[in-house]
């Protein structure tokens, strides 16, 4: 929360409260009095409304909602100044037990005359569509958990063990005979349905890895997924909840963003840590302990380090969570400094490299075969050693030479 705004010598102080349908406006001037008494303009008509009645010298409040930034990118270009207000922290500073449509509107005047609005970033249109399109993925994995739970409860209420090929094998459910005929027809349905979803998720997937190797996301997603554990979906995830990794001015910021700071309670001679905040970003959260799973079990490092906290809070939720905090200070040091993993060979740098390779579609490989690609992005990280050949896994490992990759992208028009 950003405190002592100036926030002062504005004409108007104008707040909005948005609903679904409409909106409540109302606004005072520098004296508190009231030059604009609080009444609703609908939903459909506040753009017009807006461009009449919103002009230079008003500064405008306004609560993070479902549809903000539409309203934020209607007013933005009329007032002088507007400030997105964290719905949370308002709500909390006010601690309100009152709660109608004008106390909200009382709520936020106070707040901006006052200079203590608990402003949010804005962030661009970018930031904004890879923030509802990852959001999209998370609701299609959703729909496919929960059909695959209900049909997982049909196996258990029949007491039925799958057939090798899986939940999706609608012949082998077909055969069985002590489920009734609605069942059947219910499980026909679901497997469908879930056929579906995956394709649909599949199409998310490939445009996710498409957004990892665009001019606008690739070198931010190739720095991120240079980490342990670190794929194209939850690369993008960070990037989509980070935005801008320089309004972080450190990493302790970015932990607290995330909500995966311990909260402490200090009181006279107590200092004790308390659970994580979980205040921020829901996704960045998911995001980080997802990768932090799979970084114990990819890096030797990663997984010394969950092994020693484990054995310290007896609790793998706890210790993989603690792992998740340190993998985005490393993510805000490769992000901010464009540093390299500082617990990772040139080799495990090129394995990993590779092993990025082999996960993406020849489309969004642009043209580069899987050991060239793999060589441009230890290139996009400025490793400086022409990495041929390593051993992993003791089997022996090549990528492109360094020549070869400068000539294909010269023929393919792709910047160093």
């Amino acid at each position: 929360m950003k405190k002592g705004q100036d926030t002062r010598g504005y004409e108007r102080y104008m707040a909005l409260d948005i609903h679904r349908e409409y909106i409540l406006v109302g606004a005072w001037n520098e004296e508190k009095d009231w030059v604009l008494t609080p009444r609703r303009v609908s939903i459909e008509k506040f753009p017009e409304w807006a461009k009449k009645n919103i002009r230079p010298g008003d500064i405008v409040v306004l609560e993070t909602t479902t549809n903000v930034w539409t309203i934020y990118d209607i007013v933005a270009p009329l007032a002088s100044r507007v400030l997105v207000a964290n719905a949370a922290e308002v709500g909390e500073i006010a601690n309100a037990r009152v709660k109608t449509d004008k106390e909200d509107i009382n709520r936020l005047l106070k707040l901006v005359v006052g200079g203590i609005v608990p402003e949010v970033w804005v962030p661009p249109v970018a930031v904004r569509e890879l923030r509802a399109f990852v959001s999209y993925r998370h609701r299609l994995v959703k729909t496919s958990t929960m059909i695959r739970n209900r049909l997982q409860s049909l196996l258990h209420k029949h007491n039925l063990m799958l057939s090798e090929a899986g939940l999706l094998d609608q012949a082998w459910w077909e055969a069985q005979k002590n489920i009734s005929s609605l069942e059947k027809m219910q499980i026909r349905q679901e497997l469908s349905l879930l056929q579906e979803v995956e394709k649909l998720k599949d199409a998310v997937d490939e445009e996710l890895q498409r957004q990892s190797t665009s001019t606008m996301w690739g070198k931010q997603a190739v720095q991120i997924m240079q980490l342990p554990g670190v794929g194209f979906v939850v690369a993008m995830t960070v990037l989509s909840a980070i935005g801008d990794i320089s309004r972080f001015e450190n990493a302790k910021q970015l932990v607290g963003y995330a909500g995966i700071g311990a909260g402490v309670h200090d009181s006279g001679k107590t200092h004790k840590e308390k659970k994580i905040t979980k205040k921020g970003r829901r996704e960045l959260r998911w995001a980080m302990v997802e990768a932090a799973w799979r970084a114990v079990r990819m890096s030797p490092f990663w997984k010394a380090e969950y092994e020693k906290h484990l054995e310290r809070m007896r609790k793998p939720n706890q210790a993989i969570v603690v792992v998740a905090r340190k993998l985005l200070v490393a993510i805000w040091h490769v992000l901010s400094k464009e540093e390299t993993d500082i617990h990772a060979s040139e080799d495990d740098l090129a394995y990993k490299m590779l092993l990025l390779s082999w996960s993406l579609n020849e489309d969004v490989r642009m043209g580069l075969t899987y050991k060239q690609f793999a060589k441009y992005a230890l290139m996009k990280l400025g490793v400086e050693t022409d990495v041929t050949r390593f051993m992993r896994k003791n089997v022996p490992r090549r990528l492109a030479p360094r020549d070869e990759v400068l000539a294909r992208m010269t023929e393919l028009g792709l910047s160093a």
